[in-house]
């Protein structure tokens, strides 16, 4: 069974919507996600909506999500629905349960401890003042005086008089009447990154997503990973590959490495320019978290590509608009 999930997550890990929304989780960006109650009275998620980008696949995702074990679901709240129009614009009634009328009183139930009287409040009040209707004394400190001792209900239809209402509700919908016993009654949930996903989550997910999205906004058409064929037939694969759709020959590639040390090693650059010289992209990066050693950037100007030294995606953003975007605009692909 075990094996059997692990090869689910591997399988979804794959798909770009579940990196996008499993790294806001993996960088800390959000610690869980939290539905939303809208004026329509609904339970929604805004960021997976937005993710997503159809309101109607947003449960169907988080069930996959949480059957394969990437997220872990805790219980937010139960909401009524019309068994009639599946409507959740209820409204909840306190019925009597004699005539059934939601016309009733509630008062609160007062002992007085010194003499032993129960009665409702409204029967104590005289003149801003609450006086005992037996002895006639003033009921000053709760809990020494007085305690409240229960709740009494009055029907004004009826005049009959009870301890517990019987409830029952109302769609402001379709304006008909149900009971529990034939409402709907659906479980909402906020959602936690799994203890598996934590580990198995790479961490490119959480510096290439955000570099994906600042890219498209720049007017990028992004693939990540993305995948070129070389001169010598052989396909490579970068984490990010971005090119103008009207000039798909101007095309940068990025690759992200990072390090637990103190800094990245030549590798990358190695590797990086392997892919490269079969490519011959317009443009070449490599993005180090947090940085590169020296023989690593004599490395990268040898080989003509360029590197970004980042603390956070943040940082290497800043770079790429500075150093990238904004040349861009001025320069265009030869």
């Amino acid at each position: 069974m075990s094996d059997l999930k692990k090869r689910e997550r591997t399988e979804l890990y794959k798909d770009h919507l579940v990196q996008a929304l499993i790294s806001k989780l993996v960088s800390g960006e959000i610690s869980r996600l939290e539905p939303s109650f809208n004026s329509k009275h609904e339970y929604r998620y805004p960021l997976v909506e937005t993710i997503v980008g159809d309101q109607a696949k947003v449960e169907k995702l988080l069930n996959e999500l949480t059957s394969a074990g990437i997220l872990t679901r805790e219980l937010h709240d139960k909401v009524l629905f019309c068994p009639h129009c599946s409507s959740p614009k209820i409204s909840t009634h306190y019925n009597c349960p004699h005539c059934k009328s939601f016309n009733i009183s509630k008062s609160a139930l007062i002992e007085h401890i010194p003499c032993g009287y129960i009665d409702t409040e409204d029967h104590f009040e005289k003149k801003g003042k609450l006086l005992c209707p037996r002895c006639r004394k003033e009921l000053v400190k709760p809990d020494a005086d007085y305690r409240k001792a229960g709740i009494w209900c009055t029907c004004n239809d009826c005049n009959k008089s009870f301890d517990i209402p019987v409830p029952s509700h109302l769609c402001r919908d379709c304006n008909k009447r149900f009971t529990f016993e034939d409402a709907h009654y659906r479980t909402t949930y906020s959602y936690e990154l799994g203890a598996k996903a934590k580990q198995e989550a790479p961490l490119d997910w959480v510096l290439t997503t955000p570099i994906r999205e600042f890219l498209e906004n720049h007017g990028f058409e992004v693939e990540a990973p993305g995948f070129l064929k070389g001169k010598s037939g052989a396909k490579h694969v970068f984490d990010i590959v971005a090119f103008k759709s009207e000039d798909s020959k101007c095309t940068t590639v990025i690759d992200l490495a990072t390090s637990p040390e103190d800094a990245v090693s030549e590798q990358p650059i190695i590797a990086m320019f392997a892919k490269t010289y079969d490519v011959s992209p317009k443009k070449a990066c490599l993005i180090a978290i947090p940085k590169i050693t020296a023989n690593g950037k004599k490395m990268a100007k040898l080989y003509n590509i360029g590197v970004i030294e980042a603390k956070n995606p943040e940082d290497a953003i800043d770079v790429l608009e500075n150093a990238y975007i904004r040349k861009e605009k001025r320069v265009s692909c030869k």
